[in-house]
């Protein structure tokens, strides 16, 4: 199971490399940064949608899920793209939207063209009065009620996330084969697989009752959905070569999102609680103790950042040393980490004017341009669609190249202890006891290879343990001095 290995870097196709000149990067930006993908030693791409899409949603809203954006490049372009990603060594993972389609996909046009559509019974639509929703479902973003009338038709459309973004009806069988195929179309090419987005939202209870709690994309977990799933499984289990599938469960509670883990379901659920943790070693360890219990033999991931959330050193407060020990925690838990891509730099969140301002639900800030260089223009052709990040010619990748004590350095060596240790790859961990109370120590084992890490959270230097110590050894065999630790290090005790 390669995915449990891999180390899976998250690209955003917009903000990462430009090759056209519009100031919008694309698929061939991105080929020709590969080598520095490679030279990283992540072990998968994904790329956030590069499907056509009017962009209500930059590329969520999807108006045919079997071609590319002109944004972006064309099939051909894909196709070379995943050839030589394939020949570094990369694995390539696209983003599925499940949940819905843009309100321009030819299905919708036809569902929306009269009750009596043969693909009227493709989306959610419900009776009604122009001012009496079917229920009280909002819609995610803050942009009022998940339901929009139709003037045409007379009936309600739902719609969890945007109007331009109506919901799927996966109680069709129709829909369910036209999705599988989908996939298939992909996988066909050569994918290794699929993120997932909000994929739990696809079954939905018949009844579509009124919620107590009004955050519906962040309470909705009804059962039909693992049914659902388990087809999904299927169409990937059809295909040689390990493809695989992890999903957005956006429940935010790891108790919730496990079962949809499994043999016959997803292979892998993001489980964004720890994007909430407070920043203390005792709550890290609380987190890290509670995802041992509850996930068990299931493959956990972890995810410190994405292009929905602020970047780690934004929510740490711009700290440099924070980042540091964040960026050592997310590289050697137990499970798959999903890299951010920008987070190997130490980025922080750009500060948009509102006049530049362009995402629905407020996320510009952490999708800002990749700084490839020093120069003015940091390797792009043409001023970019969205404001740097702050000290993008200190943050960039040629000046973080050329400094081996870089926040990219740092980042490279971590990946490079894990592809070198089979304990930090797929081992067990056990919290470590005796630590002082700002420092978190857990060790991660497999067979003979024992690694064991120290984060501390505190302000000052932290002494190892005096047992540490004498275990550690320098190149030449002698025994190392005590380390003065102000973030993180890995330790391999003898």
């Amino acid at each position: 199971m390669w995915w449990r290995d891999a180390v899976v870097y998250q690209i955003y196709p917009r903000s990462f490399a430009d090759s056209s000149g519009d100031g919008v990067g694309d698929l061939d930006g991105l080929r020709a940064r590969l080598e520095y993908l490679q030279w990283l030693g992540v072990d998968a791409v994904w790329l956030s949608p590069i499907y056509r899409s009017p962009m209500a949603d930059f590329g969520y809203d999807v108006s045919d899920y079997c071609d590319v954006d002109p944004l972006f490049g064309d099939l051909a372009t894909f196709d070379a793209l995943l050839e030589e990603a394939r020949a570094r060594g990369l694995r390539v993972l696209l983003d599925w939207v499940p949940n819905h389609t843009s309100d321009q996909h030819p299905w919708f046009v036809e569902s929306r063209a009269s009750r009596d559509s043969p693909k009227r019974s493709w989306y959610r639509w419900r009776d009604g009065s122009p001012d009496a929703p079917p229920n009280n479902w909002p819609a995610a973003f803050g942009g009022g009620g998940a339901w929009t009338w139709d003037e045409g038709t007379e009936q309600w459309y739902l719609h969890t996330f945007l109007p331009q973004q109506p919901d799927l009806n996966w109680d069709e069988p129709a829909v369910v084969a036209a999705m599988h195929d989908v996939l298939r179309f992909w996988l066909d090419r050569g994918v290794d697989g699929f993120r997932a987005d909000v994929v739990h939202l696809i079954g939905k209870d018949p009844s579509l009752a009124d919620v107590t709690d009004l955050d519906i994309v962040g309470t909705h977990d009804y059962a039909g959905t693992h049914v659902l799933l388990r087809g999904i499984r299927q169409v990937l289990d059809s295909y040689p070569g390990e493809r695989m599938m992890v999903g957005e469960i956006n429940l935010r509670e790891t108790a919730l999102i496990a079962p949809y883990v499994g043999d016959d379901e997803l292979n892998l659920a993001f489980d964004f609680e720890s994007l909430f943790v407070p920043w203390e070693a005792r709550a890290w360890r609380e987190r890290i103790a509670h995802v041992e219990a509850i996930m068990g033999d299931r493959w956990p991931t972890w995810v410190f950042s994405n292009h929905d959330q602020p970047r780690i050193r934004t929510r740490l407060g711009g700290s440099e040393e924070r980042a540091r020990a964040a960026s050592l925690m997310v590289l050697t838990l137990r499970g798959t980490p999903f890299l951010y891509a920008g987070e190997e730099l130490g980025l922080e969140d750009a500060v948009v004017p509102p006049e530049r301002m362009v995402d629905p639900g407020g996320r510009d800030g952490c999708r800002a341009p990749i700084p490839w260089t020093r120069d003015d223009d940091h390797g792009w052709l043409a001023e970019p669609w969205l404001p740097w990040p702050p000290e993008p010619s200190q943050r960039s990748v040629e000046a973080q190249r050329a400094e081996p004590s870089s926040f990219l350095h740092l980042a490279r060596g971590l990946l490079e202890a894990r592809r070198a240790s089979a304990a930090l790859r797929t081992g067990t961990l056990r919290l470590l006891n005796g630590a002082p109370d700002e420092v978190l120590a857990y060790e991660r084992a497999a067979g003979e290879d024992r690694r064991r890490v120290w984060v501390n959270f505190g302000p000052d230097a932290a002494a190892l343990p005096s047992e540490w110590v004498a275990d550690l050894r320098t190149d030449d065999g002698d025994a190392g001095a005590p380390l003065d630790v102000d973030t993180a290090a890995i330790l391999r005790p003898r």
